[in-house]
């Protein structure tokens, strides 16, 4: 390996010396960054991937007068990120800033729209005062040279004089009759000196910045946004740079264009889902009643046209999901959004087809268009009595959101890598409709995460996407559209005597055998054994809410049983396991607890992964399997030959595998610290590689992790965990007895 100790880039590494890959990941990252290239960085826990990352772009950034962004999904890492900047502007100042939603750091709590009018009225007020204190100031120099003499000044005063008049009715009115914001107020007339030289003097959070902006009766948001342009480092959640509206305005107050910004995803195996998520667009029956409940109080020749197309919209929708009902699904649907298919293979989807069946009219795009014409209309109208304090809210153009989906929809319902789908459920009490009725929902959703993250990449100057999980990279390529990037991949790091896994031949969990007793009865016992002989607390994940209950029901332990449900707080049920000493937690792989938390140390000493926990295979999964066929398979010539079954291997096998690998990670942080990991289900053993060939998923796991893997016979596994924690003198005093 080259010699780095005199690298530039390593003023910015906080610790005496980084461990040799890191030093080897920055060289890389270094060169890459230098190049204009992205790099795909996959290193295991505790490998120092953000220093790895942020030391050579930091470096670059200043050197070439560039941003960093560094931006992920997950609170816990928001927090380790501003540990690690403090750490950096102790040693090498940065300028550094956490941001954060408008929601969540509003002082009055109001909508983005009225904070929007708000704001702009409050900019128009103190523009309005301060050109009267100018003219105030014009009106004394023209007293004294008029008393002086000067004629001409006293005729230049008398005009002065009535635009001081014009301009205090002005400033009366805008005080009396319309909507400011007092802590904007502040924020512009106000001396924010003090607030900035804090605000770098270390790396301060968005609550810090809260708190300081509360006390000061000031905007801490806006005032967080005016400071952006030209700092050295940004910490952000991932919709500010996924989310392409909240983006461009969040570069504009960067100051940056996106070729000035290095950008940094952490846990950056989620960001294909996360952008699929900022591209789901959705319209509700409600927002159709209501938009046509607006126009039918509008007196313009455009509204009946606006009427006709959004009636017609909302009785096909209706119509969509009275067709779509299986036998009985009708009654089971809850308060929760439930999926109807309505996709079509050979024609155009059942809500277009009966929007289509049902128009009549002069044509449905030339009404849209008028339509459009007015709820803009609308929409800027009711701005301005907002802004005039003629409406107490901002209100929004139910007609502009529902026409805007309407036409969306029917120009892209039928696109390449779309879903359309229709949702219903249960209503509460509301204007429109009574308790438990049903009512709908339509979604045009995005299967392949590069048509929206493709642009990104190319637009930034380069980007470091770093994770545990992030391998096959040629997969990460083509899924979020990046061409030709620097990769780099470093296992665990720790002690390997530290660590087991073991790979447990329990029958296989398929859906079909989860109910069978003997099956249940192998597995339970396998837990029970894990537990009896861990010296310490359990981690259990299960493909499901629902079997991580059923197994929480039938075990009988000596410790305490913790049971991760949905809608209720992770967090608090976190701390009370951790404060433990031999617990065990049950919990659903794709809960929140899987990944992107941390169980250090006594945490969690042993963490199980029951079965493989494929998600539940809807028609929505099914539409992007269909998809990344279509893109990855190469049949049609247009993306690479993957083989058969791209769909599946892209869509539903690595999102599995790499959600396990996440699991498997929450144990065994640091050199000091040591645990077990067990795969509970024959598909991850090496037999099966050979006698279940289609169901066996340990091919899936990077060589590294493979080599690793001990095959054990359920009635063995206690014996292999005894044997691994006597060796790392784990036990308090005597050990289990098997």
């Amino acid at each position: 390996m080259a010699d780095t100790s005199s690298a530039p880039y390593l003023r910015y590494f906080p610790y005496e010396e980084p461990y040799d890959h890191q030093s080897e990941a920055m060289a890389t990252i270094d060169t890459a960054l230098e190049d204009g290239r992205n790099v795909l960085f996959e290193g295991a826990t505790g490998t120092g991937k953000t220093l790895a990352a942020l030391a050579p772009a930091l470096e670059f950034a200043r050197e070439t007068d560039k941003t960093v962004v560094i931006t992920t999904n997950v609170h816990q890492q928001m927090r380790q990120f501003v540990r690690e900047a403090r750490a950096i502007t102790r040693q090498e100042r940065i300028r550094a800033v956490v941001f954060r939603g408008k929601a969540s750091m509003c002082h009055i709590d109001v909508g983005y729209e009225e904070c929007q009018a708000l704001r702009d009225t409050t900019r128009e007020l103190v523009d309005a005062e301060q050109d009267r204190a100018d003219l105030e100031q014009r009106e004394s120099e023209l007293l004294d040279a008029s008393q002086d003499g000067d004629a001409e000044a006293a005729d230049a005063r008398s005009a002065v004089m009535d635009e001081l008049d014009t301009l205090d009715s002005e400033i009366e009115q805008l005080r009396e009759e319309r909507a400011t914001c007092d802590h904007y107020y502040r924020n512009l007339t106000a001396d924010t000196d003090d607030f900035y030289a804090w605000l770098y003097d270390d790396v301060r959070t968005p609550d810090d910045v809260y708190g300081y902006a509360e006390r000061a009766d000031m905007c801490g948001y806006e005032l967080l946004k005016e400071g952006m342009d030209g700092v050295d480092l940004v910490v952000c959640n991932y919709h500010h740079l996924l989310d392409p509206t909240i983006r461009e305005q969040f570069f504009r107050w960067l100051g940056r264009d996106p070729e000035d910004i290095v950008a940094v995803f952490d846990e950056a195996h989620n960001v294909a889902d996360a952008a699929r998520d900022h591209a789901r667009r959705t319209l509700t029956e409600t927002t159709l009643d209501r938009a046509i409940e607006e126009l039918d109080g509008v007196e313009d020749s455009r509204s009946e046209g606006g009427l006709n197309v959004l009636r017609t919209f909302r009785d096909a929708l209706v119509d969509a999901y009275d067709e779509a009902f299986g036998f009985g699904e009708r009654q089971q649907v809850d308060d929760r959004w439930h999926d109807l298919s309505i996709d079509n293979a050979e024609a155009r989807d059942d809500l277009t087809l009966a929007f289509l069946q049902r128009y009549s009219g002069p044509g449905f795009r030339e009404e849209l268009d008028r339509t459009l014409e007015l709820a803009t209309e609308l929409d800027r109208r009711y701005e301005r009595e907002y802004k005039n304090g003629k409406s107490a809210t901002r209100q929004e153009c139910q007609t502009l959101q529902a026409a805007t989906f309407v036409e969306s929809w029917l120009d892209e319902s039928a696109a390449r890598g779309q879903y359309p789908v229709v949702s219903v459920r249960r209503a509460e009490a509301d204007s429109h409709r009574e308790a438990g009725d049903i009512y709908g929902r339509a979604e045009l959703y995005t299967c392949i995460p590069r048509s929206v993250t493709a642009g990104l990449f190319d637009d930034l100057y380069a980007s470091v996407l770093m994770s545990a999980t992030l391998r096959p990279f040629d997969v990460t390529e083509d899924v979020i559209g990046l061409t030709d990037p620097e990769t780099l991949a470093y296992g665990p790091q720790f002690p390997e005597e530290r660590r087991r896994t073991y790979a447990v031949e329990a029958p296989a969990l398929f859906a079909s055998r989860r109910d069978d007793p003997e099956v249940q009865e192998t597995v339970t016992a396998a837990i029970e054994d894990a537990v009896a002989f861990t010296p310490g607390n359990v981690l259990a994940f299960f493909p499901s809410y629902g079997e991580a209950e059923r197994y929480h029901d039938r075990l009988t332990v000596d410790g305490t049983t913790y049971l991760d449900e949905p809608a209720t707080s992770a967090d608090e049920l976190r701390e009370s396991f951790t404060d433990d000493e031999d617990g065990v937690l049950f919990t659903s792989l794709w809960g929140t607890l899987g990944e992107g938390v941390s169980f250090d140390g006594d945490d969690a000493r042993t963490v199980v992964v029951v079965g493989v926990p494929y998600p539940h295979l809807d028609d929505r999964m099914e539409a992007v399997q269909s998809a990344y066929d279509d893109a990855f398979d190469g049949e049609d010539g247009s993306g690479p030959t993957t083989g058969d079954d791209a769909g599946w291997r892209y869509a539903v096998e690595i999102p599995t595998v790499r959600k396990t690998r996440q699991a498997l990670g929450r144990v065994v942080r640091s050199p000091e610290d040591f645990g077990a990991r067990i795969l509970l289900d024959e598909r991850y053993t090496e037999r099966a590689e050979v006698e279940m060939r289609e169901y066996a998923v340990r091919g899936a796991f990077p060589p590294e992790e493979r080599s690793e893997m001990v095959d054990v016979d359920p009635e063995k596994l206690k014996f292999g965990l005894l044997n691994f924690y006597q060796d790392v003198d784990a036990y308090d005093g005597d050990p289990p007895t098997p």
